[in-house]
């Protein structure tokens, strides 16, 4: 119906780091590439580095490290693909400002001192909307993958989609923490993209997803 519900019409324009939200599109440009072909398929291999998310100190499929949000994983990922045809598809999608110069394996991180790329809650929702209404030029199976890996939670009412992303906001009067939830809601034989942006000291992507969760449920979507 193109009908939009936006709560802080400054902020859902504003261009941010997508940080993991971004492991979307890893997901599906790895799929074109027919470097992703299956949820279960062994997707990454611990190097023995201790890191500080204890589910991230063993291998993964890629089901399980996109759950987890395994930056390592994707930014192997990342590598893999390329700058050159990372870039392809970010101008294809008209990804946010599709800079990537900052480096091929954290371009979607913020990073203090370089340059991420930035988009907006806006142009997170669109993007999702052309996603799932065939409007991108993704295969099928690449989206089917990615749809059943983005599978969150499923309630007598509906079904969630998304994508946490966390990191450090560096700069900004509302706090030094960014939080997202992206994806969408299958509910009633319709379909709703959302993009949740928090920032704050205390913002996460755990709590965007909880904030969405709870205005789908309200909603009576969930």
């Amino acid at each position: 119906s193109d009908e939009k519900f936006v709560y802080n019409e400054q902020l859902s324009s504003s261009r941010l780091p997508p940080c993991s939200t971004f492991k979307i599109w890893n997901t599906l440009i790895g799929a074109e590439g027919h470097l992703l072909v299956s949820p279960d398929q062994a997707f990454y291999w611990w190097d023995g580095k201790v890191r500080a998310f204890p589910d991230w100190n063993q291998n993964l499929t890629l089901s399980a490290a996109f759950r987890v949000s395994c930056v390592p994983a994707f930014q192997n990922l990342a590598r893999q693909i390329g700058p050159a045809r990372m870039q392809q598809w970010i101008d294809l999608l008209n990804y946010g400002n599709r800079d990537i110069s900052s480096g091929i394996d954290d371009f979607w991180l913020p990073q203090k001192g370089k340059h991420s790329i930035r988009i907006s809650p806006l142009e997170q929702a669109s993007l999702l909307k052309s996603l799932f209404n065939g409007l991108l030029p993704f295969s099928e199976s690449s989206t089917n993958l990615l749809f059943q890996i983005l599978l969150a939670n499923e309630t007598a009412k509906g079904k969630l989609y998304g994508k946490t992303g966390s990191g450090d906001y560096l700069g900004g009067k509302d706090g030094g923490r960014i939080g997202w939830y992206v994806g969408y809601v299958l509910s009633h034989s319709k379909r709703y993209a959302f993009a949740c942006l928090v920032l704050s000291n205390d913002a996460s992507g755990a709590l965007a997803k909880t904030l969405s969760t709870n205005i789908f449920k309200d909603s009576g979507l969930l």
